[in-house]
């Protein structure tokens, strides 16, 4: 079958096997990815992954600032592409550039919509304790996510899941169902559908308060954000007027009739804290202007007792 020519809109790196993928099997004809930000303390120009990864195999690049401007139309209109596809590129595409392609531009989504529309659907699912997720191949309209179902493929939500672990196996799924899809389409047997009305839920961009937690929570809510908001904002709380990171935490089904933030428990595991609803062990932290460690050494550290609050 011939090979359709494609412009490719992403930024992270999640967005790479995806590309990747396409580049084998189809004819990437230009890639668009956000311009370089500044990293680091020297807040040196960084290049995204997308656009590091797209200049190693000589596509060419473009960092457009804005999407809308009349030029970078013009110039995305003559590369005459079949289709557009974009995976986590970071803005809204215009009408003028969603009517460009043959074939439309299709969106590669990390979720099953219409559930977690938005930036962050990853993060949220992990975080409303959904049992399962996926990637949802659509056919872009104006709207935030709300075009037209292409294909969908299903994966479950592990308990040993977070963001990271998780983002990489959708990572590779969206490659698979990206060219899944293609492959449907020259067939002549991907039909698109309407989303569903019922369902709708959002994921919004995560923001570094979205990370805070107190042990007045269940120890399921503490358990959920430590593994949803890495590796940003990190879930955290307050130690001695002090951020404490929580990067790795595990609900524990006890009871206990102590206050919450009680240490209940410390051992080479970690930190075992009342809280609302059962006790969650604490088993990697960091404090503010301190590396990251287990909860153990932090324990040790610290000087922490069984009976002490942590707080």
């Amino acid at each position: 079958m011939e090979k359709y020519k494609i412009i490719f809109l992403g930024t992270p790196e999640f967005a790479i096997p995806s590309l990747e993928g396409l580049y084998e099997k189809e004819n990437v004809i230009a890639v668009v990815t956000q311009p370089d930000k500044p990293k680091g303390r020297g807040l040196k120009l960084s290049p995204s992954p997308i656009k590091t990864w797209a200049l190693s195999k000589g596509l060419k690049v473009l960092e457009p600032l804005k999407l809308k401007d009349s030029q970078v139309i013009e110039t995305l209109k003559s590369f005459l592409p079949d289709l557009i596809v974009v995976c986590a590129y970071g803005k809204i595409l215009p009408k003028e550039l969603l009517e460009i392609p043959k074939f439309g531009c299709w969106n590669i989504h990390a979720s099953l919509l219409p559930k977690y529309r938005g930036a962050s659907p990853i993060n949220w699912a992990i975080l409303e304790g959904e049992k399962e997720t996926g990637i949802t191949i659509i056919l872009m309209d104006e709207g935030l996510d709300t075009g037209p179902i292409l294909l969908q493929k299903k994966i479950p939500i592990l308990e040993e899941d977070n963001a990271i672990t998780l983002a990489k196996k959708l990572s590779l799924l969206g490659k698979e169902a990206i060219l899944e899809a293609i492959e449907l389409h020259k067939k002549g047997i991907l039909k698109p559908f309407p989303q569903p009305e019922e369902g709708i839920s959002y994921a919004p961009i995560l923001k570094k308060e979205d990370g805070f937690f107190t042990f007045e929570e269940s120890a399921k809510i503490i358990e959920r954000k430590a593994k949803a908001f890495l590796p940003w904002p990190v879930a955290f709380t307050y130690y001695k007027n002090k951020l404490l990171k929580v990067f790795s935490a595990k609900a524990i089904p006890i009871e206990h009739k102590e206050k919450p933030g009680t240490i209940l428990d410390i051992n080479k595991e970690g930190i075992l804290v009342a809280t609302s609803e059962n006790a969650i062990l604490l088993k990697e932290v960091q404090l503010e202007g301190k590396k990251k460690i287990s909860a153990y050494e932090f324990a040790c550290g610290q000087r922490l007792k069984a009976g002490a609050l942590l707080e």
